[in-house]
Parts: C-alpha cells; sequence; structure tokens
C-alpha cells in the first residue's frame, strides 16, 4: 500500500489511466474486426466506412498517448491498402 500523499495521488490516477487505456484499446480491437468482416464482404462502402471509423477512433488514441503515433500510422496504412485494393 502507498504511504505517502504523492503515492496514493499515483497509486489513484494509475488506476483511472488503465481503466480509460483499456476501454480505449478494447474498442480499437472492436472497430478493427468490424473493418476486417466488412472488408471480406462485397459492399465497398460498409468497408470505407468501418476504415473511416477504425481511423478516427485509432487517431483519437495515438493522442490520448494510448496507442504509438508510429503504431497508429502503420495500422491506418494497412486499412488504406485493404480498402483501396478493392
Amino acid at each position: 500500500m502507498a504511504n505517502t500523499k504523492s503515492a496514493i495521488k499515483a497509486a489513484r490516477k494509475t488506476a483511472r489511466l488503465t481503466a480509460r487505456n483499456k476501454a480505449t484499446k478494447t474498442r480499437l480491437k472492436t472497430l478493427h474486426k468490424k473493418f476486417l468482416a466488412a472488408a471480406k464482404g462485397e459492399d465497398k462502402e460498409a468497408a470505407k466506412a468501418a476504415a473511416q471509423a477504425y481511423t478516427s477512433a485509432m487517431d483519437k488514441a495515438t493522442k490520448s498517448g494510448v496507442v504509438h503515433k508510429n503504431a497508429a500510422s502503420r495500422a491506418k496504412a494497412h486499412t488504406a491498402k485493404a480498402v483501396f485494393a478493392k
């Protein structure tokens, strides 16, 4: 258990940020799965919409520091490549 006032605050902050990061990563995984499912289908517009949602969420996660900017850029590039390959 934390002893000092600052350590107690740091523990609270860590718990709060961990919950936020976990929620964000879960949302990203869900959007990625939805994109992959849409990309396998024949509907190009659905794939494009799913890619746009995934890319937007990835940008927001990068801005908040949950995902590294190079990892986000790589994921977005893979998404764009899959969309425009159709």
